[in-house]
């Protein structure tokens, strides 16, 4: 009888649309020691692509706008998803996938909910999230770290000691006595044509 679920698939796989799924491919098995273990060429392009990492499986293609409404990242430009890897050894998984081309978004740090965690975009838009459990946490104890990492991220940042604050510089008073300037300036232009005037009278 054949299984409905093929044996060593898990119920839900990601499916990846990719701009380039040939190098993405390629990239995959550098950064993340990926398997091929199936794939579906159309001429030079990828129909499907099965691969294995690690314990779970990730199928990709590449993207056909003209056969289906998915769309790569590179025409989204950006992802609405991340692609969380679980790693024996995340720091050596991080370096692994930086080395390849990945850039890292997030560096590795020990993380409250007691993970050691970090996120790299690789270079066809795809998030990967990579991490190890350090500390095996009840749900209690990860709801009383997360309050208090939220708290400290909510305090403002203190002062610096031993630097004072610039004191504000004194308005200057030379745009106040501008206006003063030009009625002096319209007075005395004032008193010339009246003094004009006066004398084409005497004058007369």
């Amino acid at each position: 009888m054949v299984q409905a679920i093929p044996e060593g698939v898990s119920s839900v796989v990601p499916y990846l649309c990719i701009r380039g799924a040939n190098k993405a491919i390629e990239f995959y098995k550098a950064a993340f020691g990926a398997e091929v273990m199936a794939m579906m060429p159309m001429g030079d392009l990828v129909a499907h692509a099965d691969l294995k990492i690690g314990g779970c499986r990730v199928y990709l293609a590449d993207e056909m706008p003209e056969f289906g409404a998915v769309k790569s990242p590179k025409t989204l430009k950006g992802s609405s998803v991340n692609l969380h890897l679980w790693s024996e050894d995340c720091d050596a998984a991080f370096a692994r996938a930086v080395g390849a081309g990945a850039k890292v978004l997030m560096p590795l740090t020990d993380q409250f909910w007691g993970d050691r965690f970090g996120m790299v975009a690789d270079p066809f838009g795809h998030v990967w999230a990579i991490s190890s459990q350090k500390e095996d946490l009840t749900p209690e104890e990860i709801t009383r770290r997360s309050a208090e990492a939220m708290a400290q991220m909510a305090s403002p940042p203190a002062p610096k000691s031993g630097k004072a604050r610039p004191k504000a510089k004194p308005k200057s008073k030379a745009v106040k006595s501008r206006p003063s300037m030009k009625k002096a300036s319209k007075d005395k232009t004032a008193k010339k044509s009246n003094s004009a005037k006066k004398a084409k009278k005497v004058k007369r």
